[in-house]
């Protein structure tokens, strides 16, 4: 068996800093959920986040929640699915068979520094970075992530790859 196909255990540091990001997304999200306690919620993120959307102008929910524009009840992001990818946090929800949203918060230092959110739309996330660097897959296509839409399979949804 060649050096190549033994893949190195995952240090425990990196590890760590998987749990703690994924801890910070939960922990925005039962700050909104919570009855909007948005300080909570702005400690989390940086002051110069960097905002992505995709989907249509009048879904921009998230937006409008952490800019105080809209009410933390006008729209609720119950996330299904919440999983580590690297330095990205990548969450899923969908109500019913007319939304379906993917959120990829990046994190530094235990902080949200950027933010993409996908809405009504299919998400596969790629690594494009060059060969040894530290994001893990186990799989050869280089797919990180696929989008887990639910009940929304026999729906038509425009279709995007994240490339990370």
């Amino acid at each position: 068996m060649s050096a190549a196909a033994i893949e190195s255990p995952v240090p425990e540091s990196v590890l760590k800093v998987e749990k703690q990001n994924k801890g910070t997304v939960d922990a925005l999200y039962k700050g909104l959920s919570d009855g909007g306690d948005m300080g909570k919620v702005a400690k989390l993120i940086a002051s110069d986040l960097e905002w992505w959307f995709h989907g249509p102008p009048r879904c921009q929910h998230m937006m409008r929640m952490l800019t105080g524009e809209s009410s933390h009840t006008k729209f609720r992001f119950e996330p299904r699915c919440i999983e580590v990818v690297g330095d990205c946090v990548i969450a899923e929800g969908w109500e019913g068979a007319q939304v379906y949203w993917v959120h990829v918060w990046t994190l530094k230092d235990n902080v949200i520094t950027q933010f993409r959110e996908y809405f009504n739309t299919w998400l596969t996330v790629k690594d494009i970075s060059p060969h040894g660097c530290e994001i893990r897959h186990e799989n050869h296509n280089h797919t990180l992530w696929r989008s887990h839409p639910g009940d929304l399979f026999k729906r038509s949804l425009p279709g995007l790859i994240l490339g990370i």
